[in-house]
């Protein structure tokens, strides 16, 4: 989809795509589509109440799109996979609330300062390349007090599972799974990064059956501080 000359790049220029994985996004495809029974709920707990204009980061295939309320004003996606970019522009057309897909990488998103009341990172913080410096850019983007959503999978499990994960990262998973990771700590990075963290809770996906690396997740709510917080902390 074109944009719509709402004015969200810096430059007026759409940047190249910095990522292509095909196969992966072939896989993630058809494995997303599979999983919405289970994951449908998730993603409607996780954009509910949302309004004005949100900016998700890392849309894949659009999934989330059904699943915003009437209240957004417009959505900006922002998709760095070629072929994935491509579902996430016809699940566009499909949506009830006016979205526009956009190339472009978390660590340097393509949008003006302070322009969105809400950001949605939804399975997407474990394959940036960046975490701080995406976390970083997306309170840049978000105006002061705007929201962050987060749906993420990570560390967790015993002792044992954790250490899977993190040799998992160091060796395979990340080659098999499109710069997948699945040791990261979402919450802590959310807090280093400067947010007030809101109500959060940690979920396994799926829900029963045999818990896998990816299975530890955590969906919830933090906020870039407004300007009177900001001032007060630096103070």
């Amino acid at each position: 989809m074109r944009p719509r000359g709402s004015g969200t790049t810096k430059t007026g220029s759409r940047p190249k795509a910095a990522v292509h994985h095909p196969v992966f996004a072939r896989f993630y495809a058809r494995l997303s589509v599979a999983a919405e029974p289970a994951l449908g709920v998730h993603r409607d707990e996780l954009l509910a109440g949302l309004a004005g204009r949100v900016i998700e980061i890392g849309a894949g295939n659009g999934l989330n799109f059904a699943h915003y309320p009437s209240t957004v004003s417009e959505v900006v996606a922002i998709e760095p996979e070629r072929s994935l970019r491509q579902l996430a522009v016809t699940a566009a057309l499909r949506s009830d609330v006016p979205v526009d897909v956009v190339p472009g990488v978390a660590e340097a998103l393509p949008v003006k300062s302070e322009a969105f009341d809400a950001a949605v990172v939804s399975l997407v913080l474990c394959s940036v390349r960046d975490v701080p410096r995406a976390l970083a850019e997306i309170r840049r983007v978000l105006r002061p007090g705007g929201e962050l959503r987060f749906f993420e999978h990570g560390k967790g499990g015993g002792r044992v599972m954790v250490r899977g994960q993190r040799v998992l990262d160091r060796t395979v998973w990340p080659l098999l799974f499109g710069g997948c990771h699945v040791s990261r700590h979402t919450v802590g990075a959310i807090r280093e990064a400067g947010y007030e963290l809101g109500p959060y809770r940690r979920l396994l996906v799926p829900e029963k059956g045999p818990r896998m690396p990816s299975s530890y997740c955590v969906l919830g709510t933090a906020r870039r501080p407004d300007a009177e917080s900001a001032e007060g902390a630096g103070s």
